[in-house]
């Protein structure tokens, strides 16, 4: 027994001799931490001027690259630099203020950053989110201030034989108050849907914020879905067969057809002037809408002389001046729409002449108008500075 009990004491004796008097043994065997995938790993990170620092864990990839929407010219993309975890890793910038996406190209695949929660949709392409902060994305940043709210709204369209969903944004103190309200129409441009000013565009968040300046009056916006023959969103709509359409005229595509033009009127604005405490004469209705939907927008006042006080158009405009057009346009003028506004970029290749064209046949027919030109091209970045410069002069 005793025999025992000393080789037991020498045993856990010298392993703990053996533990203690090696350190740099232990520091040697001692596993390295390996960063997460999107729990220890900051991406992006913003640094106080505006650099932004990327990163993303990948061990085995032989090449990992930057796609950014700030990026142009002959530079489509950075190269991350990988260290001895398998973390890659790049500082770029300073960068200008502005809400952009961005996407890595791991071993020739694109990928969302997935340290980044934040993720916007444009059609079918995803996006990770980057906002960087300053003057130029103030109006466009959430903030500590009252919020309206937003839903999701399924509605008949008799008009397309569908039942389709459109979002509506309510301002601050909606539900709590008794007053009715102005609506502005807001319409997506091809490729786009329902949801598109609300992720890319960032309409709730810009009308936040000029409300709570006191720059814009409150107001109801409606974004509804520009595509005839879908009912929602891809992977919210439901299967369903496509609606017959009647053939596309010279302008080209479903965007020509005029069957969702008649829906708003007769469908959507209906609906919203029932289910919603809104302001209904001409005077308290507004309606724009980006390239296509600036399509939409210029056909439905000009069929519907009566139904709209102010009217934009960003990135669109008139490619051909017929008679006809002209004498719609002097009977849209009789009707003294209080604001006609048309904005786009100078580098816009799709519209900018479309749109000089528009703004000169406003300022020949005596509209009050107001033609925006700004630097870049067919972006949201200018669609948002739109937005953010056309709904202070609503509704006044």
């Amino acid at each position: 027994m005793i025999l025992v009990s000393f080789c037991l004491f020498m045993f856990f004796s010298l392993n703990v001799i053996s533990g203690q008097d090696n350190p740099a043994r232990q520091a040697q065997v001692a596993p390295r931490p390996i960063p997460r995938m999107g729990s220890r790993i900051t991406s992006p990170e913003i640094q106080p001027d505006n650099k932004v620092i990327f990163r993303l864990y990948a061990p085995k990839s032989v090449s990992v690259a930057l796609n950014g929407e700030w990026m142009s010219g002959a530079v489509t993309r950075e190269y991350l630099v990988r260290n001895d975890t398998g973390l890659w890793s790049t500082t770029l910038g300073p960068l200008p203020p502005e809400f952009y996406g961005y996407t890595f190209l791991v071993d020739g695949v694109n990928i969302l950053d997935p340290s980044n929660p934040q993720i916007k949709r444009d059609g079918v392409r995803n996006a990770s989110v980057l906002l960087v902060p300053g003057k130029e994305s103030d109006s466009y940043t959430v903030k500590n201030i009252p919020h309206g709210t937003l839903s999701k709204v399924w509605y008949e369209s008799p008009t397309l034989s569908l039942t389709r969903r459109m979002y509506i944004y309510t301002p601050p103190g909606y539900e709590n108050s008794n007053s009715k309200y102005p609506v502005l129409y807001l319409l997506h441009g091809g490729g786009g849907d329902e949801d598109a000013w609300t992720t890319l565009g960032r309409a709730p968040v810009i009308l936040d914020n000029l409300i709570a300046q006191s720059k814009a009056k409150p107001m109801i916006i409606v974004m509804t879905n520009g595509n005839a023959n879908q009912a929602a969103s891809q992977g919210d709509s439901p299967v369903l067969p496509v609606p017959e359409v009647r053939p596309p005229t010279a302008t080209g595509g479903m965007a020509a057809t005029g069957r969702f033009e008649e829906s708003l009127v007769k469908d959507v604005v209906p609906y919203i002037e029932r289910h919603y405490r809104v302001l209904k004469d001409k005077n308290n209705r507004a309606i724009a809408g980006l390239s296509m939907g600036g399509g939409h927008t210029q056909r439905i006042t000009l069929t519907n002389p009566d139904m709209f006080a102010y009217i934009g158009i960003f990135s669109a405009g008139t490619r051909n001046v017929t008679e006809e057009l002209e004498n719609q346009f002097k009977v849209l003028k009789s009707k003294n729409p209080k604001l006609y506004w048309v904005g786009c970029g100078v580098k816009d290749p799709l519209a900018y002449q479309g749109s000089k064209a528009l703004a000169e046949l406003l300022k020949n027919d005596g509209f009050k108008y107001i033609f925006r030109e700004t630097p870049g091209g067919h972006t949201w970045a200018n669609w948002r500075i739109y937005l953010s410069e056309m709904a202070p002069l609503l509704f006044q």
